[in-house]
């Protein structure tokens, strides 16, 4: 997967086909652009928000998704670039708006995608993480410690993070504000080798049986998740 962050006037990014891109709206890099200009060591601290869409269209193109928590916090596009843009620079335009003096900067954000060799992975395998919201998920320290947890029960030689999902695009439903609940991500992720038993394990009949009661199935390798990731072993859909 691509982490980039920082953005500046007509920034390219060369992200893979197929291979999660994720790109950091910075609101420190952003606050620069707005007079009063803040002095060295002075901390501003207004809110802003950002609009991105295709250039010469009102929305993005359909792969590439976009998310702000609050004015206070950065943005993050984030997506799996199709096949079908290869060779053809994707011109995002971002505009920042300070919601306090209403001032707005703008810059392009050229994405080239390039085709990857060993795309499509031939094995895909698709988690429903449920205490997770997406941009906890799209940081590059959590994502990386999923990879690994996954990797150590799959064994592969190469592996991808392919797509991440909010539940709510896939029809889920806002948390209640109560005990910290999460909404919970889907991540797709892509490995050059067959399934390892671990992952098959909710096909057996006891684990079937005990998803269709709404129970947790037993699952050997869970605890190699369990301290950061929970997943929902149900959900699990192999590629």
């Amino acid at each position: 997967y691509t982490i980039l962050s920082k953005v500046h006037s007509d920034r390219n990014v060369y992200p893979s086909a197929g291979v999660l891109f994720v790109h950091v709206l910075e609101r420190e890099y952003f606050k620069g652009e707005f007079p009063p200009y803040p002095k060295p060591g002075e901390i501003s601290n207004d809110p802003i928000t950002f609009n991105t869409n295709l250039m010469g269209y009102p929305d993005r193109p359909g792969w590439l998704r976009y998310i702000q928590r609050t004015p206070y916090s950065d943005g993050v596009l984030y997506g799996s670039p199709t096949v079908e843009n290869v060779g053809k620079p994707t011109i995002i335009e971002i505009t920042a708006y300070n919601r306090r003096t209403f001032e707005t900067a703008r810059h392009n954000l050229i994405i080239n995608i390039m085709s990857a060799e060993d795309f499509p992975l031939p094995y895909q395998a698709e988690f429903f993480i449920r205490n997770m919201n997406v941009e906890e998920m799209l940081a590059s320290e959590v994502l990386g410690d999923f990879l690994g947890a996954v990797k150590n029960v799959w064994q592969p030689e190469r592996l991808n993070a392919i797509n991440i999902t909010s539940a709510l695009d896939r029809g889920g439903r806002v948390p209640l504000p109560i005990n910290d609940m999460k909404e919970g991500v889907y991540v797709m992720v892509g490995a050059d080798v067959p399934f390892s038993s671990c992952l098959r394990e909710v096909e057996n009949p006891q684990n079937q049986l005990r998803c269709s009661q709404e129970m947790e199935p037993v699952i050997t390798c869970d605890k190699k998740f369990r301290t950061q990731f929970h997943i929902d072993w149900c959900k699990i859909s192999l590629v």
